[in-house]
């Protein structure tokens, strides 16, 4: 992982970490003051990840933009979905199950522009369309998928009938 945009950042990050730990997650992995030896003064953050977030959180209401993972366990399908589309932030979410019925219902009611299926989502590069929905979007068009296609397209629609 690369250092975060700036030391503000840093703290940002660090400081929503310690708000989660003080709202009930469980903390897994801490990656906060783990500095890396050739940059003691970079604005790195290693992977951190919380456990047993609760969905009434700071942390999960949060686009935190750093390498922090918040794992909330629900005991439904729909209690994952309505987690997902209560929020105002539709980035992305995943769902880690051994159900394709699950995970077709996930897919098509989850209101989020990026779905894991059994996969964290990577971020986005620009061959891997990013969709960010809600509060999570910024623009006028998506700038890959297939808002970029058409942007680069020349469409043609074409009517035909054919009396006998």
């Amino acid at each position: 992982m690369g250092p975060v945009i700036s030391p503000s950042s840093k703290e940002r990050i660090c400081t929503s970490v310690e708000k989660g730990i003080a709202q009930g997650a469980k903390l897994l992995v801490d990656g906060r003051q783990q500095p890396v030896a050739q940059y003691p003064k970079g604005n790195f953050i290693r992977p951190t990840i919380l456990e047993d977030l609760p969905p009434s959180s700071d942390l999960a209401g949060t686009e935190i933009f750093g390498p922090v993972l918040g794992i909330t366990r629900v005991s439904s399908i729909e209690e994952a979905i309505n987690l997902v589309n209560q929020s105002p932030y539709g980035n992305m979410a995943c769902l880690f199950t051994s159900s394709g019925a699950a995970a077709r219902k996930f897919r098509y009611e989850a209101r989020a522009g990026n779905i894991g299926i059994n996969v964290g989502v990577a971020a986005p590069m620009a061959f891997f369309p990013f969709s960010g929905w809600k509060e999570s979007f910024f623009g006028d068009l998506h700038g890959q998928g297939r808002d970029a296609i058409e942007f680069y397209t020349e469409k043609k629609v074409v009517v035909e009938r054919w009396p006998r």
